[in-house]
């Protein structure tokens, strides 16, 4: 069993102050083995505050990080799965499944994780999984204002991948939960 963390879109100090209490009181040092992230950290002080919760961490670079290394892409295998991730500022129109699909091909990856629209999406489709986490602050974008601070926590094990989403709603966080099998294609 791995524990890894998809979080993104967090625009602090521009547009959120930090992330919600809630959610810093659950991300506790020790527990999760990956932190995935689609970028606009915005700071170099939130980089280092993820590298506290996790030491193994994957940042994409979204339009508003001053950190210019961070890549356009990434891949990264994680037991059975092969994960990829971007930003998402990329991906036109943004959000838009069909456009996701062809970058979770052309990146050749189970599983999609992507930010941006700062909206929770989770589908599966064509045999992987497309991921976005939404954003971990609620910081509002340019599609909406209206944006429930979440982050989701995928347990991987094995052939299995079990996404749970945490979003936090009228100050409770709300727990929904995505159960994916990877399907193997028999060697000939």
């Amino acid at each position: 069993m791995v524990l890894v963390l998809a979080l993104g879109d967090l625009h602090i100090p521009h547009r959120a102050p930090d992330l919600p209490e809630k959610f810093k009181s659950m991300l506790v040092p020790g527990k999760i083995q990956h932190i995935i992230c689609t970028g606009n950290l915005c700071i170099k002080e939130v980089h280092d505050y993820l590298k506290t919760i996790c030491p193994d961490l994957h940042i994409t670079r979204g339009e508003y990080d001053e950190e210019t290394r961070y890549p356009e892409t990434k891949t990264l295998t994680i037991g059975q799965f092969k994960l990829g991730l971007c930003h998402g500022h990329q991906v036109i129109p943004w959000g838009d499944l069909d456009s996701l699909a062809m970058m979770q091909r052309q990146l050749d990856v189970d599983i999609l994780v992507t930010g941006h629209t700062h909206q929770f999406t989770a589908y599966k489709h064509e045999g992987g999984v497309v991921i976005n986490p939404g954003s971990a602050t609620g910081a509002y974008s340019s599609i909406t204002y209206d944006v429930n601070p979440s982050f989701v926590l995928m347990d991987i094990d094995g052939l299995r991948v079990v996404v749970y989403v945490y979003e936090l709603i009228d100050g409770e966080v709300k727990v929904d939960k995505i159960d994916f099998k990877k399907t193997t294609t028999p060697a000939h």
